[in-house]
């Protein structure tokens, strides 16, 4: 029982982290360290800053609301 609410929760933050724009950090570095040893890997605040220019657009685009 403890075990599934402990899984729920960490789901629901997930989802609520998504919902809002936050990056999964530790998802990423995750899937990098399984599907790419040894290559080189972003560090947190690349990985934001790149997450955000995915979101909302590099210099010179126009993206987001405004």
């Amino acid at each position: 029982m403890l075990v599934e609410l402990v899984k729920a929760g960490r789901y629901l933050g997930q989802s609520v982290r998504l919902m809002v724009g936050l990056p999964e950090y530790d998802t990423y570095v995750s899937h990098r360290e399984a599907t790419h040893p040894g290559e080189p890997m972003m560090s947190y605040e690349e990985f934001f800053r790149e997450r955000q220019e995915a979101r909302y657009g590099g210099a010179g685009k126009r993206g987001g609301c405004c």
